[in-house]
This record gives structure tokens, sequence and C-alpha cells, in this order.
């Protein structure tokens, strides 16, 4: 729909954010702009498939466009259902961690202001009709992840809980991130401080996320909106 709605109107630019999950899970290495996608379950076919739609709108219309494929994100203001705000909340509850399986799971993490600043560059300097993977290098196990949100919040390893894992759960992405290099971007942000610092976010504002988990989300916003 979004696709022939901006060729109806002619649409200077169409940017299809993808993820690095269409390339499906890998052992070793990492995947580049031409790997073969291997989509191993619905959310992540259904991104395969939004590509694949895009390409062939360029291919058969002209359509002008560019695909990014981004590695996990994190930072302020993410949902409290993603790893890293849900366990940092469920922390500062009191609550413990449900970690899926070993917890071996790896994937390669970006700070939410990297991600939206290589977006950007992409829309001012890249290829009409290309692909771009954005990545940062920081790969992390969950339960390294979990570890040290433990660690920083003061609290020790008896808040984890290891849950059923999720069906067909991959255990790697890497992305080779090498093209975007090329264009001239860079990521700025390292875990090491862009961790701690989305924790402290969560910390010092409670009452943003504590209205998400209650259920009182949309209610508080549409007060917050009548206001103005």
């Amino acid at each position: 729909v979004l696709l022939e709605a901006a060729r109806k109107y002619n649409i200077g630019l169409f940017l299809q954010i993808s993820s690095d999950e269409v390339y499906g899970s890998i052992s070793e290495g990492s995947c580049d702009e031409e790997s073969q996608l291997q989509p191993n379950n619905p959310y992540a076919a259904s991104k395969s498939a939004a590509d694949l739609m895009a390409r062939a709108y360029f291919r058969t219309y002209g359509l002008p466009l560019i695909i990014t494929r981004s590695s996990n994100n994190y930072g302020p203001f993410q949902h409290p259902e993603k790893l890293i705000p849900l366990f940092v909340t469920n922390i500062l509850e009191n609550k413990k961690v449900p970690i899926y399986g070993s917890g071996r799971q790896i994937r390669d993490w970006i700070f939410v202001l990297d991600n939206c600043s290589a977006i950007d560059f992409v829309m001012h300097h890249g290829r009409i009709g290309e692909i771009y993977n954005i990545g940062a290098k920081n790969e992390r196990t969950n339960l390294e992840i979990t570890k040290f949100i433990l660690g920083f919040l003061g609290k020790d390893e008896r808040y984890i809980e290891h849950v059923k894992d999720r069906p067909s759960h991959d255990r790697r992405y890497c992305l080779d991130a090498s093209k975007m290099g090329r264009l001239g971007w860079r990521p700025k942000w390292r875990m090491e401080k862009a961790l701690p610092q989305t924790i402290q976010w969560y910390i010092f504002n409670k009452r943003w996320w504590q209205k998400i988990k209650s259920g009182q989300y949309l209610e508080y916003y549409k007060k917050q909106y009548l206001k103005r």
C-alpha cells in the first residue's frame, strides 16, 4: 500500500527500514548486503518480504528508494517490552528478569542515536536502489547484557529467571556494515558509555514507563495532549 501510494504521488524518496533478522542466524562471520535472505520466524519473513517488494518497485517502476538493515537498537524511550528496558524496569520494581533459554543468543547492539544518524546520513548521501547495513560492532550475549544491568543496579544473579526459549529463536546476528563506512558514516557511541546512560534514563523517568506497564499509556498521553 505504501509503495503504491509513493509511486502514485511521486514521492522523492521511499526509505524501507528493515532488520538484521532477514539474514537469519549465523554461527560465525558477518552478513553483508549481498548475503542471502534466510528469515527463520514470521516477523523476519515479513521484513524480508517487504524488502523484496520494495526492490521490485525500484526495478519495475523506478521508484526512488533505499533499504536500511539495522542491528538491535537500545536507548531512551524504548518500549519496556524490549530486553534492556524490560530488564531495567523489572529490577527497579524488584521483579525477576526472564531470560529465554540459556541466554547465549548474540546480538550486535547499536545506540538509537547512532541508528538515527545513520538513517539520516543514508537519506542524504546514499545511492538510490541500494541496501545499507547499519551496525556498531557491539556483540553481546543476552546473558552479558543482563549481568551488566544487574551489576549496575546493585543486584545479583538471583534475579535471573530462565524461561522456555522462543520458537525458532535465532542464535546470532552479525552485520557487516563496512559499506556504510565507505559511504562516510561511523558510529559514535560505545556500549560501555551508552548503556549506563540508558539505564539511568529509565531510573529517572519512572513515570513514563510505569504508565505503559500499567496499561495507562494511552489515557495518560491523551490527557497530556488535551492540555496543550
